[in-house]
């Protein structure tokens, strides 16, 4: 499945990326990744916590102005204190790791102050999110963990902050994600803040 989503963001990267490259503009093709926390909010918050965070994507602009395609995977991490057991199972784990393969697609627009950009995004997509569970075996005294896969549709609207370096820059970005599915019979809320860098392709793949 992690493969699968991948494959797709891969795909979907090159294909547009090969579409967009002819257009004169100087920032038509950033990559991105980031580092950061993803905080959980409202009911979220009752079974997950911040953990340290990751994220990949591109930017890919759109004709001869400001806006530009935004594929991104979400590889958020969390503690999981689960609330009540799954069907199937008697134990309730605490201080559980869960973790978020989410991709999303999304339209932002970029606009120039100097050696700063500012910019906005919204989009949709969709993943799974891992949550662990255990089983007990008091004959052996064994316990057993593996993982549920939560699958669920996203949408996620956000901002950020840009600071040129000339052949790249960086950034500082937050977001909210909602999810259209439950966790602990719990809507998935998020805000994601994240930091990092995005390399100029458009500048590198020019000099070579």
């Amino acid at each position: 499945m992690k493969l699968k989503l991948l494959s797709f963001f891969v795909l979907l990267s090159t294909t547009v990326s090969i579409k967009v490259w002819a257009q004169n503009r100087p920032d038509k093709l950033y990559s991105m990744s980031g580092i950061g926390f993803a905080f959980p909010i409202a009911k979220t918050s009752d079974y997950f916590k911040p953990k340290f965070s990751t994220s990949l994507g591109l930017n890919l602009g759109l004709g001869d102005g400001g806006l530009f395609l935004y594929p991104k995977v979400s590889l958020h991490a969390f503690t999981f204190n689960q609330i009540t057991p799954d069907a199937g199972y008697t134990y309730t784990l605490q201080k559980g790791r869960s973790t978020t393969y989410l991709l999303n697609v999304a339209l932002g627009y970029r606009k120039f102050v100097n050696k700063w950009a500012f910019y906005g995004f919204a989009g949709a997509g969709g993943g799974f999110i891992l949550t662990p569970q255990v089983t007990v075996n008091s004959n052996t005294m064994q316990v057993t963990q593996d993982n549920k896969s939560n699958g669920l549709g996203i949408t996620e609207v956000g901002a950020g902050i840009e600071y040129n370096l000339g052949g790249a820059s960086l950034f500082v970005e937050t977001s909210y994600m909602y999810g259209f599915g439950k966790i602990q019979d719990r809507t998935f809320n998020t805000v994601p803040v994240t930091i990092g860098i995005k390399p100029n392709l458009s500048k590198l793949l020019r000099k070579l």
